[in-house]
């Protein structure tokens, strides 16, 4: 019995709505993880100030009370499982949970007993319902006999419910026995002060304890003055303003970034914020690295000695990004991560890549990879099924950098491209370190035989494989710049899916992302004289007799050849080009194909049709333009022989 209990469908209940999960009680206390990972509640039993169970529809909900006043409500046991647990709580905590019961009357007169932090509202000694006072943002007294109570705007209580609740009115008649008021303040007034001096933010509103101005924020993006609470996170700005409960900090991220004069400092949430319908689990905020400020605590002495000696300074001076983490955490108690030992090629914490068309810096940390600014992508190790190193779509200055793929467990797959090649060893070492599963080029899972091969192939020395095809096919004068006329193509050379020219050529591949081989053949080539003549003058290396250079005349296109058909993705190109520099601002030229090439990738056969029956159309045309070409060619031809033979 005192190795502990464990309930599976366990909710957490919240103003940010119920989140499912896993509860386990031991002998040491509570411990309750959310399900798909995230926020976990861990109570210590030396932290237990009450237990409680409650009959609630449908199941049975343990309330569980702490010394900081804290309330946590777990909800979802069966009958069976309510004895089971009140005789482990007795057995091992010594501690008997009280019962409550629920009342389900419907009416909305009672009494208010106010303990700790909770206001619970009793009718006819059951409980109606009840709220936390430390989630009240200010009270309002209208008229003599009503006193209204608003919650924090908390952002995050959108993520899982559409309705949460923003204000509450009681009403305190004169004759109420239980706040008895005098001719000077009536039953009301005396209810408020009450609830002012047990809230955590009073009536006029709580005062910021620290506020730094002016904070660069990406997502969401603008600019804000963050005001730090003792209870809750401000973020306001001159469009929206972000109130977030210190409950819903998951943890703090402090990630330099390298060569540059700015630190990330990414405070994750669970649940996220919303903004319209957008979520925010990520607040990704960019402090100037170097700048120092001076701050002190606005909190009395009392509370300061009370709560915060052990945690806070009364003053702090330091750069702006420590001073905020450290306020943060001394009063969230959020956890805060650092870089681990990963170090790049540049000795930086992170490597320059992108992800989904976005620039951004990739953090390999201890535990997780962290992907930055935009889109804010967090990735725990726990949820990695392998990582691949790929190389880079061939081709020109790309073979100067290589993708790495992180696939996960649920089959979702994160691509980031675009990496120096340079970094690819320390990433290796990194994986390898971790112990992730790797999958080699040849989509075998190893851990090391597969990437060992690629280690020996030794990526700095990457070249491009067409390339290299026709060098090792060409023999004879490699110092020469001009056109080797002893290679002749056998097949019209098509256009790259991702050139932005307008006009591909006839073979590029429909998949917007391969080059499609060009074809060659190669004439014999004439065996050098062994005999040399005898001269008195010397030739030139690439001219004739007299040292003058002798270019080769290349041969003209003729300007009534047919023209070279568009293959489906260039249609769809020429389609889309428009509407991706409108939806990616700013887009440089060389990117344009390349989401080009992710769209056309994501297409179905039947979004593709339309453009293939273009490339099948223009492949038609093309095949009889050329027939004519050819045939009126040769007519021309045999007319042009027939006159020299008369000639």
């Amino acid at each position: 019995m005192a190795e502990g209990l464990l309930f599976n469908s366990i909710s957490l209940g919240g103003r940010g709505g119920t989140n499912p999960g896993q509860l386990k009680v031991h002998a040491g206390g509570v411990v309750w993880k959310k399900q798909g990972g995230g926020k976990a509640v861990e109570v210590d039993k030396s932290e237990l100030l009450a237990l409680t169970w409650m009959k609630v529809p449908r199941s049975n909900q343990l309330g569980v009370r702490t010394k900081d006043g804290l309330y946590y409500k777990f909800t979802g046991f069966r009958d069976q499982d309510v004895a089971s647990l009140t005789t482990f709580f007795q057995s091992n905590f010594g501690t008997t949970p009280e019962e409550k019961q629920l009342s389900v009357s419907g009416k909305n007169w009672g009494e208010v007993d106010l303990s700790g932090n909770m206001l619970t509202f009793l009718v006819g000694a059951k409980q109606a319902f009840e709220i936390s006072l430390a989630d009240v943002a200010q009270t309002q007294l209208q008229g003599k006999n009503d006193v209204m109570l608003e919650f924090h705007v908390d952002d995050t209580t959108g993520a899982n419910e559409k309705d949460s609740l923003m204000e509450i009115s009681f009403h305190i008649p004169n004759s109420n026995t239980q706040f008895v008021g005098d001719e000077n303040r009536a039953s009301a007034q005396v209810f408020q002060d009450k609830i002012i001096s047990m809230a955590d933010v009073g009536g006029g509103g709580e005062e910021a304890v620290v506020t730094f101005e002016g904070i660069a924020i990406l997502t969401p993006r603008g600019r804000y003055a963050v005001e730090l609470h003792l209870s809750f996170l401000r973020l306001q700005g001159q469009a929206n303003d972000f109130k977030i409960q210190y409950s819903s900090v998951v943890r703090v991220f402090w990630l330099p970034k390298s060569n540059q004069p700015h630190t990330f400092v990414v405070v994750t949430l669970d649940p996220p914020i919303r903004k319209g319908q957008t979520l925010y689990p990520h607040i990704v905020m960019q402090f100037e690295t170097d700048f120092v400020v001076e701050h002190s605590l606005n909190m009395s002495e009392d509370l300061y000695n009370s709560r915060y000696k052990d945690k806070l300074k009364p003053d702090h001076k330091g750069l702006v990004h420590e001073i905020f983490i450290t306020i943060l955490r001394g009063l969230s108690g959020a956890k805060v991560t650092k870089p681990g030992d990963f170090r790049s090629s540049q000795r930086g914490y992170a490597v320059k890549s992108s992800l989904k068309a976005e620039d951004g810096v990739l953090y390999p940390l201890e535990k997780s990879f962290f992907f930055l600014p935009k889109p804010p992508t967090l990735i725990l190790h726990e949820e990695i099924d392998y990582v691949e190193f790929e190389r880079h779509t061939a081709g020109g200055s790309n073979m100067h950098y290589f993708d790495f793929l992180i696939r996960l467990k649920s089959e979702q797959e994160h691509l980031f491209r675009n990496i120096q090649r340079n970094e690819y060893h320390p990433l290796f070492e990194f994986v390898s370190k971790k112990g992730l599963k790797l999958m080699n080029f040849g989509g075998e899972k190893d851990n090391a035989k597969g990437v060992a091969a690629v280690l020996q192939s030794n990526i700095d020395d990457a070249v491009d494989p067409h390339l290299e095809r026709i060098k090792n096919q060409v023999v004879g004068d490699d110092e020469s710049d001009e056109e080797d006329e002893d290679f002749v193509l056998d097949k019209d050379d098509g256009g790259s899916p991702t050139d932005d020219s307008g006009e591909g050529g006839s073979d590029a591949s429909d998949n917007g992302g391969e080059e499609k081989e060009v074809q060659l053949k190669k004439k014999p080539k004439k065996e050098p004289s062994t005999s040399k003549a005898p001269s008195s003058k010397k030739k030139s290396k690439d001219g004739d007799e007299d040292g003058s250079k002798k270019k080769k005349p290349k041969k003209k296109k003729d300007p009534n050849a047919p023209k070279k058909p568009m293959s489906a993705f260039m249609h769809f190109s020429q389609a889309e080009r428009e509407n991706v520099k409108k939806s990616n601002p700013g887009i440089v030229f060389t990117e344009v194909g390349k989401v080009l090439g992710e769209r056309w990738n994501k297409l179905t056969a039947e979004e593709k049709a339309p453009f293939e029956a273009k490339a099948r159309a223009g492949r038609i045309r093309y095949d009889d333009e050329k027939k004519g070409y050819r045939i009126q060619q040769a007519a021309t031809n045999g007319d042009s022989a027939d006159e020299s033979d008369s000639s």
